[in-house]
C-alpha cells in the first residue's frame, strides 16, 4: 500500500524542481503533485554551497524563470539573493504544502500493467515511504551533494593546516592575515579568490592549466534602462532574449572561429593584468573556447585582486603536500596556512536512482536520450538537464513545459503511457555531451548516450529547443502513446 498517490512526482526542490511545480500549477492545474527533497530546505545548489562569494555564473535574466522577472540590482547575483528569489517564488505559488523535506529518493519501479511508478524514499528518521505516481520528473541536478571531487594528493596527511573543499565550507573560518592556496581554476576558484583576498594576506590560485576568463559587468545597464521605461515584466522578457541571442552568438563564434574568440579573451585578460604579466603561461588555455565552460569574472574582480597584489596565479603540478604547504613539480615550495581544493564536482548519474521498468533494472549508460529529457524505452519519465553552453534554467523551463504538454495530451487522448521508441537499432550513438570538462570525462562511460539524429540528438541550442519542445507536435512518430 502506497503512503501517498499523486499524478506527478517531482524529485528535488532546487531551481529546476521549483520551476517544474510552477509550470504544473499553471498548465496542468487539475494534477496532484508532490515534491520530494532530500535536504531540509529548498534551493538545492544555492542552499548547499555556502563558500564566500558564492554567486551565479550566468545572468539572472536567463538563470531566473521566464515567468518571474528578476528585479535584483545585479544581473550576476550572489547566493543569498538567488535564495531570496527562490523563496519568493515558492511563497507566491504556495508550493510548500506540496513539499516533503528529508525524503531521499532511492528507487523507482515502473509497472506497465498499472501504468504507474512506485517511488521509494528514505526519510531522515530512517523510515522508508512509497509514493505512486503516473509521471516521474527528476529535477535533482547532476552532481553528488554528499561530496565533491578531490584527487588523491601525495602527502596530504602531512599538511598541518585546514584542508577545505568549497562544497563543505566551515562556518566562521577566519582567514585574516593567512596565506591561502586555492587548487583549481574553474568557476568556484574564480569566485572564491577575490572574496578570500579581502581577508587573507595572499591568495594563490594553483592551476595545472589555464581556463578562459570572460569579464562582464555584474549589473546590466540595458536591463536597468528597460526596467525604468517598460516595467519589470517586459524588461525581463526583452533582456532575457538579448542575453540568449548574445550567448548563442558567442558559442557559434567559438565553434566557427575559435582562434578569433580565443585571441579576444586573451586580449581581454591582458588588458586587465599588470604590464609584463606572463599571460601565455597563466591565461592561455590549451583547448578552444567552449570546449569547457567559460569562467565569468564579474567587474573584473579577479584581475583587480591580482593587480592589488592580494592574489597571484601559479601554473604548475603538485608533487606533494608538505607540513607548510605544497611542493611543486618545478621544485619550488608554495607556502600555505590554508589549502582549498576547488577541484570540481562529482557527478551522480540520474541522481543516484535505481530505476526499474517492469522488473528490469536499467543501466543508465545503455539509455539513449530523447529530446534531452526523456529516454528510449522508459515510460512516463523525464529528467531535467540544463545547457552546458548557456543558463541551466533556459532548458529546464522548456523541459518542464514539454512535460506539461505530454500530461495534457495523455488526458486529451485518454491514454496513460508515453514512451520514446527507438526504431533504428543501428543508429550511431555518441557521448551524452560534447564537453571536455573533467567532471564529465571522469564518468562519461556511466552516462546515457545521444543519437546522431533528431530527436535523439541532444540540442545545445535554445531556439531549436523552443521550436521542438514548446511548439512541435508531441505526436512525432517516436513518442508512442498507449493505455
Amino acid at each position: 500500500m502506497a503512503d501517498e498517490v499523486v499524478d506527478v512526482l517531482i524529485v528535488g526542490a532546487g531551481l529546476s524542481g521549483i520551476g517544474a511545480a510552477c509550470h504544473l500549477q499553471r498548465e496542468c492545474p487539475d494534477r496532484r503533485f508532490a515534491i520530494l527533497e532530500a535536504r531540509q530546505d529548498i534551493g538545492g545548489t544555492w542552499d548547499l554551497f555556502r563558500y564566500p562569494g558564492i554567486r551565479s555564473d550566468s545572468d539572472m535574466y536567463t538563470l531566473g524563470y521566464d515567468f518571474k522577472p528578476w528585479t535584483g540590482a545585479k544581473a550576476i547575483a550572489d547566493g543569498p539573493s538567488i535564495m531570496a528569489y527562490l523563496r519568493e517564488t515558492v511563497a507566491e505559488n504556495d508550493l510548500r504544502r506540496h513539499m516533503r523535506f528529508g525524503h531521499r529518493v532511492v528507487a523507482a519501479a515502473w509497472s506497465s500493467a498499472d501504468a504507474q511508478w512506485t517511488v521509494t524514499a528514505r526519510r531522515d528518521d530512517g523510515q522508508t515511504v512509497q509514493i505512486r505516481c503516473q509521471f516521474l520528473l527528476t529535477c535533482g541536478g547532476y552532481y553528488d551533494y554528499a561530496q565533491g571531487h578531490t584527487p588523491e594528493f601525495p602527502g596530504r596527511e602531512r599538511f598541518t593546516g585546514p584542508l577545505i573543499h568549497p562544497q563543505h565550507w566551515p562556518e566562521g573560518l577566519d582567514l585574516t592575515g593567512k596565506r591561502v592556496v586555492v587548487i583549481g581554476s574553474g568557476a568556484t576558484a574564480v569566485t572564491l579568490i577575490p572574496e578570500l583576498a579581502k581577508q587573507a594576506a595572499l591568495v594563490t590560485m594553483l592551476q595545472r592549466s589555464p581556463t578562459y576568463m570572460a569579464t562582464r559587468p555584474s549589473a546590466d545597464a540595458v536591463a536597468d534602462w528597460l526596467h525604468a521605461k517598460l516595467g519589470p515584466r517586459r524588461a525581463h522578457a526583452i533582456t532575457r532574449w538579448k542575453n540568449v541571442l548574445w550567448g548563442m552568438f558567442i558559442y557559434r563564434l567559438a565553434k566557427r572561429r575559435p582562434d578569433k574568440l580565443k585571441q579576444r579573451l586573451i586580449d581581454m585578460a591582458t588588458q586587465q593584468l599588470p604590464a609584463g604579466y606572463d599571460v601565455a603561461r597563466h591565461f592561455t588555455p590549451r583547448y578552444n573556447p567552449w570546449d569547457q565552460r567559460l569562467c565569468l569574472v564579474p567587474d573584473g574582480d579577479l584581475f583587480k585582486a591580482i593587480r592589488a597584489g592580494k592574489a597571484e596565479v601559479v601554473t604548475d603540478q603538485i608533487a606533494s603536500f608538505t607540513e607548510r604547504g605544497i611542493q611543486l613539480a618545478s621544485g619550488a615550495e608554495l607556502p600555505a596556512d590554508v589549502i582549498v581544493t576547488a577541484t570540481g564536482l562529482k557527478l551522480k548519474v540520474m541522481t543516484g536512482l535505481q530505476v526499474q521498468v517492469d522488473e528490469r533494472t536499467l543501466d543508465p549508460s545503455q539509455l539513449v536520450t530523447y529530446k534531452g529529457l526523456m529516454f528510449g524505452g522508459v515510460p512516463n519519465f523525464a529528467s531535467v538537464f540544463g545547457y552546458t553552453n548557456a543558463s541551466w534554467t533556459l532548458k529546464a523551463d522548456l523541459s518542464c513545459r514539454f512535460v506539461c504538454r505530454l500530461l495534457n495530451h495523455l488526458k486529451k487522448t485518454g491514454t496513460r503511457q508515453c514512451v520514446p521508441v527507438q526504431a533504428d537499432p543501428a543508429m550511431k550513438l555518441e557521448p551524452w555531451v560534447d564537453f571536455s570538462s573533467g567532471y564529465f570525462q571522469r564518468v562519461i562511460d556511466q552516462l546515457p548516450k545521444q543519437g546522431s539524429a533528431q530527436p535523439w540528438k541532444l540540442s545545445q541550442n535554445y531556439i531549436t529547443d523552443l521550436v521542438t519542445l514548446r511548439h512541435g507536435s508531441v505526436e512525432d512518430g517516436v513518442l508512442r502513446f498507449s493505455s
